[in-house]
């Protein structure tokens, strides 16, 4: 399949030949060295997922700690379309050479994909962000997920507006999986806290969405909370102050992009709060314990290779990490790589993840923090 340019790009390194791995306890060699694949199921849009993945895949190798074992990406363009991603994901599952699979931010297509995930045993690592991706449990044994929970990152925004004593909140949110999960969630936790709440949605595609922004802000709410993707929200700030609102504009993860905002939307978007992770404010961190000098040095890694950065790279990285440490102890075995997986613990790069047979989405609540826009980029909300 030809990848987009962009795609193409960021995983050129990935076009190894790779000799076959049995699946079983035994790997195959190729000389001395025994090479363990990933297949990720991307598309153009998650050039960061896929910048991620290959440095962390060629750092991993290059520590040794596998041994004489050495992991391969192979990636496939499913386009951010649930079928072709469906393709890919059963390509990858009958094919032996590879151990595991990562797929991208499409939530509905490792949706679509479980059944068949789980049916041929191949474990997967989402970075999709919907909960369905691993809920109900029992018939995602093969699927987890990293990633903010909606769950997490709406209680996040709820006790900072309780802390604002805000009264009231419009919600704008994407008319997709995620979206809609986040807005019910979203408008429960403000129902309970007693905050007056009115929502609209907007198509996850759409680029003009000043009307929908300006109908909530008419209304004069304290605040206004984004549930979209990282462009969206981008625009329903800038629409919301070309409409002079004067609320506070609130961000969930999902709108999590570069570490800079986009100098036409600096303006409009200072003092924006956002729930993310530590890492897009990196620089205010101190590095007191070995989690965090670990994910400053990652910054400074990706940003030296690619020259800037992404949020949501650290949750790629983390994704190799657990399937590298699953390799590390059972090699190239899918069914012993989930057993891992499924009880994985670790202070990653995205913050502490905890994986269980109850729980297959590992990013604990604790990793999340409010960031705050100034200047055109994201620091720490203090």
């Amino acid at each position: 399949m030809r990848l987009p340019r962009r795609l193409t790009a960021s995983v050129a390194a990935s076009t190894l030949v790779v000799t076959a791995l049995t699946g079983c306890d035994s790997d195959t060699e190729a000389g001395d060295t025994t090479q363990i694949v990933i297949g990720a199921d991307l598309a153009a849009s998650d050039f960061a997922y896929a910048r991620g993945l290959q440095l962390k895949v060629e750092q991993v190798n290059a520590s040794g700690v596998l041994g004489s074992r050495k992991l391969v990406l192979r990636v496939q363009d499913n386009r951010s379309d649930p079928t072709a991603s469906l393709r890919n994901i059963t390509a990858f599952a009958k094919d032996p050479t590879v151990a595991a699979v990562i797929t991208g931010a499409c939530d509905k297509c490792v949706v679509d994909a479980a059944k068949t995930i789980n049916d041929e045993r191949i474990p997967t690592i989402a970075l999709a962000a919907a909960d369905e991706v691993t809920t109900p449990v029992e018939s995602r044994r093969y699927v987890f997920k990293l990633g903010p929970n909606s769950t997490d990152s709406t209680a996040a925004i709820v006790a900072e507006l309780i802390r604002r004593k805000a009264k009231s909140a419009a919600v704008l949110y994407s008319d997709d999986l995620y979206g809609r999960g986040a807005q019910k969630k979203l408008e429960a936790q403000l129902k309970t806290v007693k905050i007056a709440v009115a929502s609209r949605s907007v198509k996850p595609t759409a680029t003009e969405i000043s009307q929908t922004v300006g109908t909530l802000t008419d209304a004069k709410p304290d605040a206004l909370v984004v549930l979209t993707g990282t462009d969206q929200a981008t625009l329903a700030a800038t629409s919301a102050d070309a409409a002079d609102f004067n609320g506070g504009v609130y961000f969930d993860a999902a709108a999590a992009g570069d570490l800079f905002v986009p100098q036409a939307a600096a303006t409009a978007t200072d003092q924006a709060t956002m729930v993310f992770t530590q890492i897009l404010a990196i620089d205010d961190v101190i590095a007191t314990t070995p989690a965090k000098a670990a994910r400053k040095q990652w910054f400074r890694d990706y940003t030296s290779r690619y020259g800037s950065y992404s949020g949501i790279a650290s949750f790629a990285a983390d994704a190799v990490e657990l399937i590298a440490d699953a390799v590390g102890k059972v090699g190239g075995n899918r069914q012993r790589i989930r057993d891992v997986l499924e009880t994985s613990q670790t202070d990653g790069l995205s913050g502490p993840i905890r994986l269980t047979p109850d729980n297959h989405s590992g990013l604990m609540p604790q990793a999340l923090t409010l960031l705050v826009a100034r200047k055109g980029r994201w620091r720490l909300l203090t």
